[in-house]
């Protein structure tokens, strides 16, 4: 089944940028969320990003507006009921995608391809929420998702080889290189990731080096484009966490623990570049004070 009509839930930094690149793909676009305000918020950030690229001559303003005249917003599941594929982008909780894949099960015709953009949260238990767990699959897209290319695409133990084929050809329909990997905590990216993240706060903690020592190694020495402290920033420490406790869960071993430090700063709400504060401080445009 060719997909024309990509849905997307949550209009946030990931939801956004999943809308952005399929309007700019020639997809039709449908994008959900619960207040007009996160609506208004993600097209405004998907023009912004469309006006960059026209400003560096890699688009036209002509493809600019086809772009966003694909792109339509509503507050109401129900729109999804023509879309050929819906990728889900809320918060990382099981609990609250459990309940949305729920409902979007009962909403979306049996044809309709549901996928979790999580980046480790089993796609084996969030497909069993629904009565299709053989037309359900993780797309784990990266942020900022109209500059990375990688889409991890995960198989859940009921997904089909139809769904599998359809999904990586939608994920090179939007220039994007799908890898595939099979339903374990973390799945490949996360479960190298965010331990070395871990390690580094761990570092931090214990008084090993300075925030900038603890970066600048890895910036440097092993050439990251950016430090583990300030990626656990730019990410979110709330989803670092969050990850972290995925892994510890799921793995039920003790080298996932998460760092107090980074349980300490999420409990204060310091959570990263979002918030203005977390392990480096941020003006509110999000450059770093």
């Amino acid at each position: 089944m060719p997909i024309r009509t990509v849905g997307v839930v949550g209009g946030g930094q990931m939801g956004s940028g999943i809308a952005h690149v399929a309007a700019a793909s020639g997809y039709a676009v449908i994008l959900v969320d619960v207040e007009q305000r996160f609506l208004d918020a993600a097209r405004a950030t998907i023009e912004k990003n469309l006006g960059r690229k026209v400003a560096k001559g890699k688009r036209t303003e002509a493809e600019k507006k086809e772009a966003l005249s694909r792109l339509s917003t509503t507050l109401d599941l129900q729109d999804f009921a023509g879309a050929d594929v819906v990728v889900e982008a809320i918060v990382e909780n099981e609990t609250a995608k459990r309940e949305l894949f729920g409902t979007l099960d009962r909403i979306c015709p049996s044809r309709t391809i549901l996928a979790s953009n999580t980046s480790s949260i089993s796609i084996t238990r969030l497909a069993a929420s629904t009565a299709r767990p053989d037309r359900f699959v993780g797309m784990h897209f990266f942020n900022p998702v109209p500059v990375m290319e990688l889409v991890e695409l995960i198989r859940g133990v009921a997904t089909s080889d139809a769904t599998a084929s359809a999904v990586e050809e939608l994920a090179r329909g939007l220039g994007k290189t799908p890898v595939f990997c099979n339903d374990y905590p973390g799945f490949v990216s996360n479960r190298v990731l965010m331990p070395m993240i871990n390690e580094a706060i761990e570092a931090l903690r214990e008084g090993v080096a300075t925030r900038e020592a603890i970066d600048g190694v890895m910036r440097l020495g092993m050439n990251h484009p950016m430090g583990p402290l300030a990626l656990a920033d730019f990410i979110g420490l709330d989803t670092c966490l969050a990850i972290m406790r995925v892994l510890h869960e799921g793995f039920a071993d003790s080298k996932y623990r998460p760092s107090p430090l980074l349980v300490r700063m999420v409990d204060a709400g310091w959570l990263g570049r979002k918030a203005g504060r977390g392990f480096y401080e941020y003006q509110a445009e999000g450059g770093r004070r």
